[in-house]
């Protein structure tokens, strides 16, 4: 996989000016904060050697490369998933990449389903942990290159990411909520027996993708931090019929606030 990863780094390279700094990895309905990007080049995957496709309405799948925040990043405008049939090196491979890139912080926004009973639909959440039901990326042969074979998980986000996201949002008046992140396989939406689950294990809310792409951040030394925007509810009482346009509906309307503060804490990092 090293000697893919680095082929397809010349051929970005070969294409594109900017040295990136930040990451960004933006989930379904989140395709917007690309208008904030002044952009010099966007790659759609498929020009892009050993890249997969993102085969998921709501996910564009292009490469953007640009300035935000007065820096300069390199932007996922679509996210590949464990339930499309990719294996789960191919789902964490454009992690591995933008670290070659040089990107020194990655930023990771999805849609999610709360479980937690305080939580409104249109929410913004900072995960500050998760639960991995999903299988870790890091099976199988072990590359010293990517970093140690058993990584310590006890910061799997970044904490001085965390308080600074928190500081901007009160100072943005944006009220954002604090929680734990799980990952599960998909496609379906889940029972209203797992969403209960979910709750009592220890979950905030529950998505289909980020956990993979963290842990291979961390194995890899990249700070990272993620943030859910809750676009359905998984509590009794609440639970209703959910389908992905809607998911897509209610991921952009509260997009532009998860935005403002992406762009504040890449000015200020």
């Amino acid at each position: 996989m090293l000697e893919k990863i680095k082929e397809t780094k010349e051929y970005i390279f070969s294409k594109v000016k900017t040295r990136p700094e930040v990451g960004i990895i933006l989930g379904t309905g989140l395709g917007g904060l690309v208008k904030e990007i002044e952009i010099e080049t966007d790659l759609d995957y498929r020009e892009i050697p050993h890249f997969p496709e993102s085969t998921v309405e709501g996910h564009s799948g292009k490469l953007i490369f640009g300035k935000l925040g007065g820096k300069p990043v390199v932007a996922m405008q679509g996210r590949f998933h464990f339930y499309e049939g990719y294996e789960m090196w191919q789902v964490i491979y454009p992690v591995r990449v933008m670290k070659y890139l040089g990107i020194k912080n990655l930023f990771v926004s999805n849609a999610s389903g709360g479980v937690n009973p305080d939580f409104e639909i249109g929410d913004l959440m900072i995960i500050t942990d998760h639960i991995c039901l999903v299988p870790n990326p890091l099976i199988g042969k072990h590359i010293p290159e990517f970093g140690p074979r058993f990584p310590d998980m006890s910061e799997p986000y970044d904490k001085k990411l965390i308080n600074l996201a928190k500081e901007i949002a009160a100072e943005l008046g944006i009220k954002v909520q604090q929680g734990v992140y799980t990952a599960t396989t998909g496609p379906t939406f889940e029972t209203p027996a797992e969403y209960h689950y979910f709750r009592v294990i220890g979950s905030d809310t529950v998505g289909m993708s980020t956990v993979p792409e963290a842990i291979a951040a961390r194995q890899m030394g990249i700070p990272c931090f993620a943030m859910s925007i809750i676009t359905d509810l998984g509590v009794p009482g609440k639970i209703v019929e959910v389908s992905h346009e809607e998911v897509q509906k209610v991921a952009s309307a509260a997009e532009t606030k998860m935005t403002s503060i992406f762009k504040k804490m890449i000015e200020r990092i």
